[in-house]
């Protein structure tokens, strides 16, 4: 259990002083629905793939404040010097948990837009203190799971190392992180504190620093191979790859080794992979692995593909770990309803000048739709409690003139589903390799002109004619009242 301890403090402050409000105002029990969704789609892509729930049911279900919490909180002072919290506050904190329902879409399923990967209801004061840790542990995983998914693809079926450690976000962005790789495709792991967690394989030989601390690189790897002689992929680059090459050839046929492969960090990767090729096969190691590292993504990998580069084991750290390219997910977490004093649901929605920030009121549950190949073919937002309507007519909530008839007799399935019922979990976690296999199956209901890394095919989503027409309702009222 790596968040096995409460961490209830990795809020923002603001989650505790509405909290303290809803506290101070009597409003603790009053039932509340936030939904958390992403608005832009990451890497210029179509998808996002939704990782980092196991984490977050982890979280919610040891959330306490501890003693030490409650003393600290205790020593936070207002502007004026006065204590920011009463003491009757922080007695009602001692004893709390979270006692609402939880819908999560499962890990390793592709998303888009708007569509909610949380719903949470229940108390407006638990469900307002989950939204920062739900954020950073959604957020940050989905990121990094749709990063690999991608390197994965290009990659074309060949394994996938991740080698971001050293590069990592700090310590948890290297474990947490290293799980959503895998969940994206990486099929192995150079982070060993990531290996025994989460049960991921790992993978390493050795780095420049032991070639350089012998006189010649031939007995590096000579010395290598007798300490370990299962385990020979042998970095060649140190001064000149295709001698590295022809040392790593000699040093396995002395020794009479099963050569595992070489690897390349540097210069031309298509060239050098290409010669070095040529040379292991007819030193009779055709079956030895030529691996490629050097600030690899998605797109360098394509590019080699293209260009016949012999390479079929890529090490991909920096960029991947990091998604260099977009290092967060614009996930936000919003109320969508609330009930009244008689018990009913009032929708809500934020409206901005920005109309990407205006958000979607209702319980929403997705339903997808799949043709008869099996290929998604769209998604439609409903509201749970006004339950499904008698025609599937859906709406792009950014574009009016979007629409698209779904006949009622399609095939579908909807993708939220229940993880905690009035605070008890009631949902049991996939193992990690399955969540990877569950990846892989949902990426390929997709039609690859929508995985297309540039200018993908843009796949529908849109709500429910009536959860439109409630929302358009909503904001005209709030425009004008």
């Amino acid at each position: 259990m790596i968040y096995s301890s409460s961490l209830a403090l990795l809020t923002d402050l603001y989650e505790l002083t509405m909290a303290y409000g809803y506290w101070k105002l009597g409003m603790i029990d009053q039932e509340a629905a936030f939904t958390l969704i992403f608005r832009r789609q990451p890497f210029q892509g179509s998808y996002a793939i939704s990782a980092g729930l196991e984490t977050a049911i982890e979280f919610i279900e040891n959330f306490h404040f501890e003693p030490s919490d409650l003393a600290y909180l205790e020593n936070l002072k207002a502007p004026s010097g006065d204590p920011l919290f009463e003491k009757g506050f922080l007695d009602y904190l001692k004893d709390f948990s979270f006692k609402g329902d939880i819908y999560a879409i499962p890990e390793g399923t592709p998303t888009f837009p708007y569509e909610p990967l949380v719903l949470v209801k229940g108390p407006i004061l638990g469900a307002q203190l989950l939204e920062s840790a739900l954020l950073n542990i959604i957020n940050f995983q989905t990121i990094i799971a749709t990063k690999a998914s991608r390197v994965s693809a290009a990659a074309e079926g060949d394994e996938v190392i991740e080698f971001g450690l050293r590069r990592a976000q700090g310590i948890d962005g290297a474990l947490s992180g290293t799980r959503a790789t895998f969940i994206g495709g990486c099929r192995s792991t150079s982070n060993v504190f990531a290996g025994k967690h989460f049960g991921i394989p790992v993978r390493g030989t050795q780095a420049h620093s032991w070639i350089m601390a012998f006189d010649k690189e031939k007995e590096a790897f000579d010395a290598y191979t007798n300490v370990m002689p299962n385990n020979c992929l042998y970095l060649i680059d140190t001064y000149n790859s295709i001698k590295g090459a022809k040392n790593a050839i000699a040093a396995a046929k002395e020794k009479k080794i099963k050569m595992l492969g070489v690897r390349l960090d540097s210069g031309d990767l298509a060239k050098l992979s290409i010669q070095i090729r040529k040379l292991l096969d007819d030193a009779g190691f055709k079956e030895a692995k030529i691996m490629a590292s050097n600030e690899l993504d998605e797109f360098i990998i394509r590019d080699l593909k293209k260009q016949g580069a012999k390479i079929n084991l890529w090490g991909v750290g920096t960029n991947l770990i990091t998604a260099k390219d977009q290092p967060a997910l614009d996930g936000v977490y919003k109320l969508a309803a609330i009930q009244n004093k008689k018990g009913e649901w009032v929708y809500k929605v934020k409206i901005s000048e920005q109309l990407i920030k205006t958000t979607n009121p209702g319980i929403l549950q997705i339903r997808r739709f799949y043709d008869d190949s099996g290929k998604a073919v769209a998604d439609m937002m409903y509201d749970m409690e006004m339950g499904l309507p008698e025609t599937f007519e859906l709406i792009d909530p950014l574009d009016l003139t979007r629409r698209q008839m779904i006949d009622k007799r399609t095939k579908s399935r909807d993708l939220l589903i229940p993880i905690f019922e009035r605070g008890k979990r009631i949902y049991n976690s996939p193992k990690l390799p399955e969540i990877q296999k569950n990846t892989k199956k949902e990426l390929e209901t997709l039609c690859s002109s929508v995985r297309r890394f540039l200018y993908p095919d843009p796949y529908f989503v849109g709500l429910e004619k009536s959860v439109y027409d409630l929302k358009m309702k909503l904001i005209s009222e709030l425009k004008n009242g």
